[in-house]
């Protein structure tokens, strides 16, 4: 048996944060783009485990925050979800040139090249995000469980989780403001939106856009309710 594939097994144990946390060690001694061989010179484990566990080497870094080191089979959903993400920060609809800055992960060759222009990537994305008519999770055959703050075990339908693509629904919905102050990044750069439900879902809320609301961070820290 090779000693590569005692790592690999081994390595199948390993809870995922901790890779994650290893490949972010490397990126601060390889700097912002790490690729194959300069994780297995540097990390813990090894490249391959990595790739495995996540799909793709660059899903791994893309986990990990870290800019791929080659912009190949990127799924299309990861590229959505990062024009989500710019959308959210800039409280607007993301321009050519603004996927080629900090706000976004990828840059914009990357769109072009699977897309063929910057207005049918987001053409793509506005109709991949609204395939999810009701912008809701899919409800479990089986409730989830928790525990409420009084003791009482409280039922769920849905996840607690907001996925992205609801995020996006509760966004456009709230036309990326905060409902409560009505600041937005479109006019204070320095204004971060979250997504957070209105009831708290410890205290029987469900995930549903109904009972989510689009926050600033002040606001949101401010609001008192815990979940």
């Amino acid at each position: 048996m090779s000693k590569k594939f005692e790592l690999e097994r081994f390595n199948r144990d390993v809870p995922n944060d901790e890779l994650i946390a290893d490949l972010q060690r490397v990126a601060t001694i390889c700097g912002k783009k790490i690729t194959f061989r300069q994780y297995n010179l540097h990390g813990k484990y090894t490249a391959g485990t990595l790739a495995t566990r996540f799909g793709t080497w660059n899903l791994a870094l893309a986990t990990a925050g870290i800019l791929p080191s080659e912009f190949k089979n990127i799924p299309n959903e990861m590229l959505f979800q990062n024009i989500q993400e710019a959308w959210r920060k800039l409280g607007r609809q993301p321009k050519f040139r603004d996927i080629n800055s900090e706000v976004s992960q990828f840059g914009a060759s990357v769109y072009i090249d699977r897309f063929g222009t910057w207005r049918k990537a987001l053409e793509s994305f506005v109709e991949f995000a609204n395939s999810d008519s009701e912008g809701s999770e899919v409800i479990e055959s089986l409730p989830n469980l928790s525990q409420s703050t009084k003791g009482d075990i409280v039922l769920h339908k849905t996840k607690r989780n907001i996925n992205w693509r609801m995020q996006w629904f509760v966004l456009k919905r709230d036309n990326f403001r905060c409902v409560a102050c009505g600041r937005s990044p479109a006019k204070d750069p320095n204004v971060e939106l979250h997504v957070d439900h209105i009831k708290p879902w410890s205290k029987g809320g469900e995930t549903v856009l109904e009972n989510l609301q689009t926050l600033c961070a002040t606001c949101n820290l401010g609001k008192g309710n815990t979940e």
